[in-house]
Parts: C-alpha cells; structure tokens; sequence
C-alpha cells in the first residue's frame, strides 16, 4: 500500500481499560482495508496526548475507566482544535451516561456486544460526519432527562432556539424526530441541498457539534411528544 492510500485510511485511537476488548477492536479495524489502529489506551487521561500525537479520525472510547473517565475525557477532546469525532462504547444500563457524552459533542455509542461489521461501519459513518444512533436507545436516552431542573432546563433550550427563524426551526424539530436529509426535504418541500444548508446553519447558530445536539436541544424545548412529533401545544 502506497503513502498517500496509507493516509487516506479512516486513523482509529481506542480508549478502553479491558485489554481484551482492546484485542477485539484492534482485529475488527484490523480486518476492513479502509481503517488503523493508530493508537490504543487504557484510561481517558493519555487521549489527549495521543490524539495530539497521531491526528485520529475517530476516538472509540469506553465510559467506565479507573483514572479518568471517558466522559470527561470526551469532553475535553470536543474541546479540542480539529477535535476527531468520538464514539462512545457503552452497556445498555448506562443512559445518563450516554446522555452526557452526547451533549459533549460525541458522534454517538455503540453497546460493548455490538456485531464486528456493525462497529466497523459505525466507525465509517462517524467519520463521514454522520452520527450513530440506535432509534430505540435513542429515544430511551432522550426521555431519561433527570427531573430536577426540567423547567429551567426547557426555558434554555427554547431561548437557544430562539436565535432559529421559522424554516430552520422545522429543520431542526424534524432533526430530532430522526429523519435523515432526505426525509426532510420531502416533509418540508425542500431539495435535500437547501436542507443541508438549514442544518448547517442551525448548527452555526446555536454553536453545536452535530445533528445528536441538535435533536437532544429540541427535545430539551420539549417540541417533541412523546412519540417523537413536534409538540402542538
């Protein structure tokens, strides 16, 4: 293999305590052309360096480790120039977690008993700038808001929305409801490059990461019922 398609490779770090599971994920990368291992640790606190270091495309990081945790250690990645795009490894026991990893600006989770393939292209669509979200988790995580600050935390939201006119407001609402680009366009009579513009806007305005943040933000408003369609109230 030639330096320059050495390059084009999608760079994978992972961050993860169990060395076994760091075993498993160096042989599912291992295995598919497109991607390298470039890096591995095994706690949150030697992230920064590395990703300093080899300029990854994608972080895989577990959330529970002895020093620091991948919560924390996402956070501060996002915050980070150039920031790669952060996948979170996790159990399904883990929504508060998951939630706050998110809103950190991570492109999504997978569940530790995912199937190889589907770690593998997870790893693909995150880098392409696609976030990976299983619907059904999903909409678990999004209702599992804790409660103690829900009004003040819904007054935030909708003052951060706000800053949205009309059309980007829609396009925002139908992010949270989970409909790709395509879908919006024919909900809202749009071509699916105008919908690319409205969600690249939305994403300058309110100074988010990706589409996660935004449907998470929305949902936040409460614009959504319970099933997922925007509030009529």
């Amino acid at each position: 293999m030639s330096e320059q398609d050495e390059e084009r490779r999608i760079g994978v770090v992972i961050v993860d305590d169990d060395a076994l599971v760091r075993v498993g994920l160096v042989m599912m990368m291992g295995g598919a052309p497109d991607l390298r291992v470039l890096a591995e640790a095994e706690d949150g606190g030697q992230v920064e360096e590395l990703v300093r270091e080899h300029s990854p495309h994608v972080v895989l990081m577990d959330i529970r480790m002895p020093t620091m945790d991948g919560l924390t250690a996402t956070e501060r990645l996002r915050a980070m120039p150039d920031a790669p795009e952060v996948l979170v490894l996790t159990t399904f026991d883990a929504d508060e977690h998951v939630l706050r990893a998110l809103r950190a600006g991570a492109a999504g989770f997978l569940l530790k008993d995912t199937p190889p393939e589907e770690i593998v292209e997870s790893v693909r669509r995150v880098a392409r700038g696609f976030p990976v979200l299983s619907p059904a988790v999903t909409r678990r995580l999004m209702h599992r808001v804790a409660h103690g600050d829900h009004s003040e935390r819904a007054d935030r939201a909708r003052r951060r929305l706000a800053v949205l006119n009309a059309r980007e407001t829609d396009v925002a609402v139908a992010v949270g409801e989970g409909r790709s680009n395509a879908d919006i366009a024919a909900r809202l009579f749009l071509s699916v490059p105008t919908v690319k513009t409205h969600v690249s806007s939305v994403l300058t305005k309110l100074e988010l990461n990706n589409r996660v943040q935004i449907a998470l933000l929305v949902h936040d408003a409460e614009l959504l019922d319970p099933d997922g369609d925007r509030s009529r109230d």
